[in-house]
C-alpha cells in the first residue's frame, strides 16, 4: 500500500508512506515538514515504522525526520554519498531559508541495496543510485506494486533542478534515461513535488 501526504513547511512536498497491508508495518519517505501531521498519520492508521528513507539530503524532504526519529524509534537512511548533506545547511538548502536544519542521527544506505522489512522479508525496496539533483540522490523501486519514489531526479513535466550544490544536468539525464525510462513502462513515477506519472507518459514527455 502506497499512501501520499502533502506537507507545508518553506515548499509544498510529497510525503510518502510504503506499508505492508498484512502486518501494517513499513516505510516513511521524504517526510518534509509537519512532523505532528504525519505522527498522526501513523498513530491513527496503526502503521509500525520500520525505517525513515530519505531520497536526498535537502531540508524540505527531511524536515520531520528527526523528531520522527525519536517519537516512532525508527532510524533514519540516506545514500552514504548524500551524508554530508544532512550535516551542512549550505548544502541542504536550510541556511537561507530562516530555518537552519541538519539531521545528525542517520544510517547509510548504497546503491543495490534491498531494504526488507522485519515483519514480512518479502516486503522491500530496492536502492537505485540516481545522481544528477544531487550526488547522492537515490529512487527506491519497488517491482511489487511497480513505483518508484524518485525524490526531486524528475516530476511530471520534466526532469528537475540542478542549479543547486552537487547539482549536474548531464548527469542528472543519464540517471533519468538509463535508470527510471527502463523500468517497466507502467512504473509510477512518484516525486517530491508533483502528481504521479508513468514511465511510459514520461518517456513520451522526455524522448
Amino acid at each position: 500500500m502506497i499512501k501520499e501526504l502533502q506537507v507545508q513547511g518553506v515548499f509544498a512536498e510529497n510525503t510518502y508512506f510504503y506499508i505492508d497491508d498484512h502486518s501494517k508495518a513499513g516505510f516513511i519517505i521524504d517526510p518534509g515538514a509537519q512532523a505532528g501531521l504525519i505522527y498522526d498519520a501513523v498513530k491513527s492508521n496503526g502503521w509500525k515504522i520500520e525505517r525513515i528513507l530519505l531520497t536526498h539530503g535537502h531540508f524540505d524532504h527531511f524536515g520531520a525526520a528527526e523528531i520522527l526519529r525519536e517519537r516512532l524509534h525508527a532510524p533514519i537512511f540516506v545514500f552514504t554519498e548524500e551524508a554530508p548533506y544532512l550535516t551542512d545547511t549550505y548544502l541542504n538548502l536550510s541556511a537561507n531559508s530562516g530555518y537552519p536544519m541538519t539531521v545528525p542521527h542517520y544510517e547509510e544506505l548504497h546503491d543495490g541495496e534491498i531494504i526488507r522489512l522485519k515483519e514480512n522479508n518479502g516486503f522491500y525496496l530496492k536502492v537505485i543510485h540516481t545522481p544528477g539533483h544531487t550526488p547522492g540522490s537515490v529512487t527506491y523501486y519497488t517491482p511489487e506494486e511497480r513505483a518508484a519514489f524518485v525524490g526531486d531526479l524528475l516530476y511530471q513535466h520534466g526532469p528537475g533542478l540542478t542549479n543547486f550544490p552537487g547539482g549536474n544536468p548531464r548527469i542528472l539525464e543519464e540517471s533519468i534515461v538509463n535508470k527510471i525510462l527502463t523500468l517497466p513502462d507502467d512504473t509510477l513515477i512518484l516525486s517530491g513535488h508533483s502528481s504521479p506519472i508513468t514511465v511510459a507518459e514520461e518517456r513520451r514527455i522526455l524522448l
